[in-house]
């Protein structure tokens, strides 16, 4: 399997990750990139239904490299399907060492695919408006 060569979608999210977000090990705790992720993929949700969203799922999640404290962490994302409420949006983690040059290598350390429901004042699904699918299934107006 070839590593991927660059990320698919648009930024959604960039931080630096800190010393306070560390497991036992030194690395990066799972559970705050997961996090990242779910805030990246959620403000994408929000701009296709034009309001709330709540995260109903996560699936395929991966990791696939460790990431160190001083990293910076960049949430990509592009809409992969659309139902009535619903939105699968795939959410891609790639990191820099912040120390390298903004043209210096990147690489992918997560991935998943995250499924969102638009919800209406009182916490029940509603219908996105408008399909948000272009024809190379990536959000309209998206990278």
């Amino acid at each position: 399997m070839s590593e991927e060569l660059s990320p698919r979608g648009e930024l959604l999210l960039r931080t630096m990750a800190m010393p306070a977000d560390t497991n036992a090990n030194g690395d990066i705790f799972g559970g705050w990139i997961m996090s990242q992720m779910d805030l990246g993929g959620s403000l994408l949700a929000n701009e296709i239904a034009l309001g709330r969203v709540c995260t109903v799922a996560v699936n395929e999640m991966t990791f696939t490299r460790p990431v160190q404290v001083g990293d910076v962490v960049c949430c990509y994302g592009e809409l992969l399907k659309q139902g009535r409420s619903s939105m699968t949006i795939r959410v891609e983690v790639w990191v820099k060492p912040v120390l390298v040059p903004e043209s210096g290598p990147r690489y992918r350390v997560a991935g998943a695919q995250f499924v969102y429901v638009a919800i209406d004042g009182d916490g029940r699904p509603r219908a996105v408006s408008q399909p948000a699918l272009g024809g190379t299934g990536t959000a309209a107006g998206g990278a």
